[in-house]
């Protein structure tokens, strides 16, 4: 069975290609602002279902559509991506010598069935000086990114511990993906032999 990411991140198509899945891409576009009382939880989980069943009505039935949503929370305040450099600059500085939590939605959906779950990952920053913090915004690594950072990146040198999956902070927990397929009836492995038949 083909999978579709419902994504246009480099980094969930470059974590699936790791494990030899070359899936379609078809980012699906939906509102993302979250609901008033919303919990960081539950927006993850709600956008990636609302991603994944997006994508999932357009297809013929002959897909599964991965789809997933990653945002930072520090404080129970919700950090996305910060979209320009001062605001990267104040999430930097509010997440410095700080612990923080990066959830992941992740939904699974076929046409008449979708399966949801949420990845977490503790993330301690270490402390950052005003050169560090100037150097990494003036990179613009992080303006597209949860949380103003890419731990895959130039970001590696803001963490001091990481307490979770790894891959769930750069967006995307292949565990937790193999988990909802196997209740498609298919794997992680099986769709990597799939991609490199």
């Amino acid at each position: 069975m083909a999978l579709v990411l419902a994504s246009s991140s480099p980094r969930r198509l470059e974590l699936l290609n790791r494990q030899g899945i070359h899936p379609e891409v078809e980012p699906a576009d939906i509102d993302e602002t979250p609901r008033p009382g919303e919990s960081a939880e539950a927006l993850v989980r709600r956008l990636a279902e609302c991603k994944a069943g997006a994508v999932a009505a357009r297809r013929d039935g002959h897909a599964l559509v991965l789809a997933a949503d990653t945002v930072v929370v520090l404080d129970d305040e919700i950090m996305g991506k910060p979209g320009d450099v001062e605001t990267s600059a104040r999430m930097l500085r509010s997440l410095s010598g700080r612990t923080h939590e990066v959830l992941t939605g992740v939904a699974v959906a076929s046409v008449d069935r979708i399966e949801t779950a949420v990845a977490r990952t503790e993330v301690r920053f270490r402390t950052l000086d005003d050169d560090l913090r100037r150097a990494y915004v003036g990179s613009g690594e992080g303006l597209d990114k949860a949380g103003a950072y890419g731990i895959q990146g130039r970001g590696a040198l803001l963490i001091e511990e990481v307490r979770g999956p790894y891959d769930n902070v750069v967006g995307l927990p292949i565990v937790t993906v193999d988990r909802l397929l196997v209740g498609f009836g298919t794997s992680v492995v099986a769709l990597g032999r799939a991609g490199t038949a």
